[in-house]
């Protein structure tokens, strides 16, 4: 089986670079580019055809929301990842009720990856 191509959107240096890190330690991950926001999201997905986006739920230029609607408007197949510092109930309602995850970021790289996995259809890998 290929290895789950991701697409890495985070605004904050810092924990993009760790994530970057430890996503590219994991054999079932290939991260295929990392950027930090929604235009540059944007043109990454048509580039690199991610199968997940990893995608911080608030960036500097673009709501992560309209970010993941404009991709699935492209391409309705791409699994999308929330991360949030803050989420709350109403942000899980929210991603729940647009067909994504959602991840604290401080629940730590095991539950990102369980997320990507999951969210790719491959929770039996």
């Amino acid at each position: 089986m290929s290895a789950i191509r991701v697409l890495v959107v985070e605004d904050s240096d810092v924990y993009r670079e760790s994530l970057l890190f430890l996503l590219r330690r994991d054999e079932r991950l290939d991260v295929v580019a990392a950027v930090p926001d929604g235009a540059s999201a944007l043109r990454a997905s048509a580039e690199h055809d991610p199968d997940v986006v990893v995608l911080d739920y608030r960036l500097p230029d673009l709501d992560g929301f309209e970010v993941a609607t404009r991709m699935r408007e492209l391409r309705p197949e791409v699994a999308i990842v929330f991360l949030s510092a803050s989420a709350g109930e109403a942000e899980y309602d929210a991603a729940e009720r647009s067909g994504a995850a959602l991840v604290r970021k401080d629940d730590g790289i095991g539950a990102v990856v369980d997320a990507i996995v999951t969210a790719a259809g491959r929770a039996d890998t």
